[in-house]
């Protein structure tokens, strides 16, 4: 059974969280360990078992990072992590802050204060880029959940409906790895500025 099965949830992308809380909630008073003391230990493993698979389903559906991701794996067979791919529009930009991280460190291990400062001051700046730009691909993954959503609804089951889905699931698995590399990124140049 999917998550969503298990919510008793469409495989839709936009998820009213507060339903999925109150519905996790419920289904956890049903299959919580505490409630299985006194039965056969098989009752209480298959409880626990339960309890195990809705605490995952409920983190996976809550987040729409992660319900996405569970939802190409589900639809498209996509491999657990989707791996990191450079945005083609910030391959100079990204060129220029390995440039300047190289400096930054160089700067850093040479005790060159003021090189250090510029090149911490270029990197800063070069975040904000990544930061902006990771906020379009999740504005355009939003936009693609709508998409998505209605073309579930449709319950259409023509080559037509089937060729929407495929382009809406591999534009949405390029821009997830699109976001993993920049996150990535942002990640490297927050330790290195640390």
């Amino acid at each position: 059974m999917d998550y969503f099965t298990c919510f008793g949830l469409p495989r839709k992308l936009n998820v009213d969280t507060a339903q999925l809380q109150t519905k996790f909630y419920e289904l956890s008073r049903v299959f919580h360990p505490d409630f299985f003391e006194g039965k056969s230990e098989m009752e209480r493993a298959v409880s626990l078992a339960n309890s195990a698979t809705l605490n995952q389903a409920y983190r996976t559906l809550k987040d729409p990072i992660q319900r996405v991701e569970y939802l190409l794996r589900l639809e498209a067979g996509a491999a657990k992590d989707i791996p990191g791919k450079a945005p083609a529009d910030l391959f100079e930009a990204i060129l220029e802050m390995q440039e300047h991280l190289e400096e930054f460190h160089a700067a850093k291990a040479q005790n060159d204060a003021e090189t250090r400062a510029r090149a911490g001051e270029l990197l800063r700046s070069a975040m904000k880029t990544l930061e902006a730009k990771r906020a379009a691909l999740e504005n355009r993954l939003a936009e693609l959940f709508q998409i998505w959503d209605k073309l579930v609804e449709r319950h259409a089951h023509d080559q037509a409906q089937t060729a929407a889905e495929e382009r809406t699931l591999k534009e949405m698995r390029d821009l997830l790895s699109e976001r993993a590399y920049v996150t990535n990124m942002l990640q490297n140049l927050t330790e290195a500025l640390a």
